[in-house]
């Protein structure tokens, strides 16, 4: 998992920035600031209406007795997605953008959960109720 973490860290600026350079040869160096900036100003909106969203769903489970274990998942993966769009690239812009639209956030919170069941059956993560 740490392997794959730093490659993470080291592989993706390095395609990020081969990418803005050769982007910004294609479109020019402004136009592609402004992409990237637009971009991060969409995202950032986006994880704004998508967390509100997600906040009511929480209220409404809450309110009605239900666990808001969809809604916290939700909530997870907005947080996340925010965080990467806080970083200037393409994919990372693009990766952030795919998280917070529902419809293909549900294959990441497939994803999750299978991980996250993966992880409990392998003992990696102990739950426990009060």
């Amino acid at each position: 998992m740490f392997v794959k973490l730093l490659l993470g860290f080291i592989l993706i600026p390095f395609i990020e920035l081969y990418l803005l350079i050769k982007i910004g040869q294609f479109v020019g160096a402004f136009n592609t600031i402004f992409i990237v900036i637009l971009t991060g100003i969409a995202g950032a909106y986006l994880a704004r209406l998508e967390g509100i969203r997600t906040l009511f769903k929480v209220r409404e489970s809450l309110n009605s007795g239900k666990l808001p274990a969809e809604e916290m998942l939700d909530a997870m993966l907005i947080f996340v997605a925010g965080a990467v769009l806080l970083t200037p690239g393409f994919i990372t812009d693009l990766a952030g953008i795919l998280i917070l639209i529902p419809r293909t956030r549900y294959w990441f919170k497939r994803w999750l959960r299978k991980k996250f069941d993966q992880w409990i059956s392998q003992n990696r993560i102990n739950i426990t109720t009060v």
